[in-house]
């Protein structure tokens, strides 16, 4: 630990009990006695890297190391666009791969995995109690295992594969009570992005998020890594749910069986603890420009949508998908909407075939891609048209996020966006169950 607040500590804060945040940092510095705003030096268990490799290592190099300080710690994946659309992606993944053969990081997964959020864990590397860093915003993904996972800058990520060290402000924490059973059509999406559209997309800024209540107690592993997934939307450093027999029983389904598992105490001192009523939520949709323009998807019912994206690091896992095949099995796309399908990873793209949800989605009139991430952050596979508008299970819908500035992106979830495709118009999934 090499400092504290600048103000003084109050005496009850030095009494009560941790936050998840403030126990896993102090784990990691071998100093249990870290608060919430102390700073602190750790080392990662993890550091991922994806497509923005080739940028890091060319900082990495004018740092002046040769060798990169732990090549087991480093995970690199390819998946923002792959396979390559053009020579200059297609020389970005060469210089990569001969960095990941150069510094002898076996960690390496290439053009044929995924995408990287989906794909770390199914490796075994999100464990529960760890600490994960990476070069993309989204790594907040991870702790839906129970690990402390926060987004930092590829010059940072450059500087920690030099040093194997960085350091973090511990955060304050808010805790969110989630209570209640999910009506019929309603799904961890809707939760995640009414809790967004409430507190706004700086409402968490620099916080550390902890999920908790009986709707999250209830979720399965692919509805918590939604919600964490989400968490940096409404500007939070790391989002989390705690380790319970559902994240044991996925651990156990790897072959996972050593870890550490870290608990809030029951008397934490939160910045704030903000309950939420699930059972009363009903569709929900993010409209443009920003993440935080949340209504109930009947306020804009009816909207025309060219263009459906199903898939992502967000939902498209085998329930995502699955869901969307339920509403589109035996119906047919609208003739004036596209529905593109990306399954989160090559894992998930062959259950879904062995199951018969990829038939199902292509007999609708879905495009089935590969896995990956390119039409949801523009740049193939996907691009809108000027005056066009998709709805899309992905994250962010900032202006010009999919490749067109003049162009519009609805967020919501996979039953809302299949339901749309069937519509040709913004439709709440409810009609369809």
């Amino acid at each position: 630990m090499n400092g504290t607040r600048g103000d003084m500590i109050p005496l009850r804060r030095l009494v009560m009990g941790y936050t998840f945040a403030e126990k896993i940092l102090g784990r990691k510095t071998g100093c249990e006695a870290v608060r919430a705003g102390y700073i602190v030096t750790v080392e990662p268990d993890v550091i991922m890297s994806h497509d923005n490799s080739a940028a890091i290592s060319k900082t990495f190099a004018q740092i002046g190391v040769s060798r990169v300080w732990n090549p087991d710690r480093i995970v690199i994946i390819l998946d923002h666009v792959i396979p390559a659309a053009d020579e200059k992606h297609a020389q970005n993944h060469k210089t990569i791969r001969e960095f990941v053969a150069a510094q002898g990081i076996k960690n390496f997964y290439d053009i044929h995995h995924g995408i990287c959020h989906q794909v770390l864990p199914e490796k075994g590397h999100a464990v529960p109690g760890r600490l994960i860093l990476g070069s993309d915003s989204h790594t907040t993904s991870y702790g839906a295992f129970g690990c402390f996972a926060a987004g930092i800058g590829r010059s940072e990520t450059a500087a920690v594969w030099a040093t194997g060290e960085i350091w973090l402000r511990c955060p304050d924490t808010f805790r969110l009570e989630i209570q209640g059973r999910l009506p019929a059509g309603v799904y961890a999406k809707d939760v995640i992005l009414h809790i967004i559209g409430t507190l706004g997309a700086d409402g968490a800024d620099y916080r550390c998020v902890e999920f908790a209540g009986s709707t999250i107690e209830a979720m399965s592993m692919d509805d918590r890594l939604v919600l964490c997934n989400m968490s940096i939307e409404m500007g939070a450093k790391a989002g989390v749910c705690m380790v319970d027999d559902t994240t044991r029983e996925w651990m156990s389904r790897r072959g996972i069986t050593k870890y550490d598992e870290i608990f809030p105490d029951k008397d934490a001192v939160y910045e704030k603890v903000i309950p939420f009523d699930a059972a009363a939520l009903e569709p929900q949709i993010s409209c443009p420009h920003t993440v935080d323009n949340v209504s109930p998807v009947t306020k804009v019912a009816g909207r025309p949508v060219q263009q459906c994206l199903l898939g992502t690091c967000t939902n498209g896992r085998v329930s995502d998908l699955e869901i969307a095949a339920g509403i589109l099995k035996d119906r047919k796309v609208h003739a004036n909407t596209r529905l593109i399908v990306l399954p989160a990873s090559r894992e998930i793209y062959v259950e879904a075939m062995r199951r018969g949800i990829l038939e199902t989605l292509s007999d609708a009139g879905a495009v089935i891609c590969n896995p990956g991430c390119g039409p949801c952050l523009g740049a193939h596979q996907g691009i809108l048209a000027p005056g066009e508008a998709c709805i899309s299970t992905a994250n962010r819908n900032f202006k010009g996020r999919m490749g067109c500035r003049d162009s519009e992106v609805y967020l919501a979830s996979p039953a809302t966006v299949a339901a749309s495709a069937l519509t040709g118009v913004i439709t709440d999934p409810r009609h369809m169950l």
